[in-house]
């Protein structure tokens, strides 16, 4: 087997791995994704809705209950409910 220097990190704490940061105490969320979600304003149709539930769902790893606490924006994404009600 070959190792690649280039590819290869030895004593590292922190590393960014498939979107995750990797550290000594285990597998934590990237804080640019948590970025995102915090500067999302108000939302105004249907696509913004699509763009911040697509970044929540990138999170929804570390999210307990992730699915019932977003339950209102895929009613509203499948049209079961009207946009206005999320507001």
């Amino acid at each position: 087997m070959k190792l690649n220097p280039a590819k290869c990190a030895f004593g590292i704490n922190t590393r960014k791995f498939l979107r995750f940061m990797v550290t000594q105490r285990g597998i934590e969320v990237n804080p640019a994704q948590v970025k995102v979600v915090l500067k999302t304003i108000a939302l105004n149709n249907k696509k913004e809705l699509q763009r911040l539930t697509g970044c929540l769902v990138a999170l929804g790893h570390f999210i307990t209950r992730f699915t019932d606490k977003l339950r209102p924006f895929f009613l509203t994404l499948r049209g079961a409910s009207t946009f206005d009600s999320l507001t």
